[in-house]
């Protein structure tokens, strides 16, 4: 245990220069991207003097590497700054404000994904080359290489104009109040006992998670498959064989747990992705999380904002990384730091 410590400590370590090499980065994409902020913010008809005192204001008129300096001295006080445009709100409040709709999706996208890629990889690797087998390869391929946007809308001409079973846009109907407290709808309906918002939140969420799911699982199912196919084929489960072990026990118990690690690798960078902002999915059923958040912000040159979102999300996957490092650990006792 006293190793594993010592390899989170090592990983934190390390993940600093990961985010400062972020950090600057982004910084100098942002100076070179053309546009001018302050002219996005106050519009063409701002007089001279007008561009120059939000300049100012906003710190733009001091030399980059001046600039520069305090972005990472404001970063290391853990001050994300305040965002450049309507009432210059503090960046992490802002996107405390969109992280939970961004986070709901995942977690929800992210358990369709892995449930559909489990099945469909477990059913294909019990027969090789059978029909079913054959079949679920096809699947998981369309699947990975779906465009979102389109069978985003697909599911929505469905089951939102023909069907009418479920909406096609939004997070919850503007008829129903959700009141929050973790700005997680479905935890905060049953938090409140809130009936109607929990059905509502649901309903939202189907979607958007399904579209996303799919679209995922294709990888799931070819890593599942050719995981199983290498611990089945073992010799450890061939003395299970022979010992008579109930092929359930042998598949649930045995062979899955074994084949589990290199498909815990991919849980772990599939939900960084997902919460880095499913972008596609967020635009396509106006979802209103981080990927349409930072978007928007890009397109009004938002430094502040577009910096401290993907600090944010920098430290986001770092963590997660760290945690499938542990469960790693955790799973497999043959590994040591």
């Amino acid at each position: 245990m006293t190793s594993l410590k010592a390899y989170i400590l090592t990983r934190l370590i390390l993940s600093i220069p990961m985010i400062f090499i972020l950090l600057t980065v982004v910084f100098v994409i942002l100076r070179i991207l053309p546009g001018d902020p302050v002219l996005a913010i106050v519009g063409m008809k701002a007089s001279e003097e007008q561009l120059e005192k939000l300049r100012r204001q906003l710190g733009l008129d001091k030399p980059l590497w001046m600039q520069y300096i305090d972005y990472v001295m404001s970063i290391l006080r853990l001050d994300f700054g305040r965002s450049m445009i309507w009432g210059r709100r503090p960046v992490l409040t802002e996107i405390m404000d969109h992280f939970p709709a961004t986070l709901e999706l995942s977690v929800s996208a992210f358990i369709v994904s892995v449930g559909i890629g489990i099945i469909t990889g477990l059913l294909s690797s019990l027969k090789p080359s059978s029909k079913v087998d054959v079949s679920l390869r096809i699947f998981s391929i369309v699947a990975y290489s779906l465009f979102i946007p389109l069978l985003g809308m697909i599911l929505q001409l469905i089951f939102g104009v023909y069907l009418r079973i479920l909406p096609v846009a939004g997070r919850k109907s503007p008829l129903v109040d959700i009141q929050t407290m973790t700005g997680l709808y479905i935890i905060d309906s049953i938090l409140t006992l809130n009936l109607e918002g929990l059905i509502t939140s649901i309903r939202y969420l189907i979607l958007p998670s399904i579209t996303l799911g799919v679209v995922l699982s294709g990888v799931y199912t070819r890593l599942v498959r050719s995981s199983m196919l290498d611990v089945l084929s073992a010799d450890f489960i061939r003395a299970l064989k022979a010992r008579g072990i109930p092929k359930k026990q042998l598949l649930f118990k045995h062979a899955l747990k074994n084949a589990f690690i290199p498909i815990l690798t991919m849980m772990g960078l599939q939900f960084s992705i997902l919460l880095a902002g499913a972008v596609l999915t967020e635009t396509t059923f106006s979802w209103p999380g981080m990927g349409t958040f930072l978007m928007e912000r890009i397109e009004y040159r938002d430094y502040t904002t577009v910096q401290g979102t993907i600090v944010f999300f920098a430290l986001l996957v770092s963590l997660v990384s760290l945690a499938v490092d542990v469960v790693y650990a955790l799973i497999d006792p043959r590994i040591r730091y």
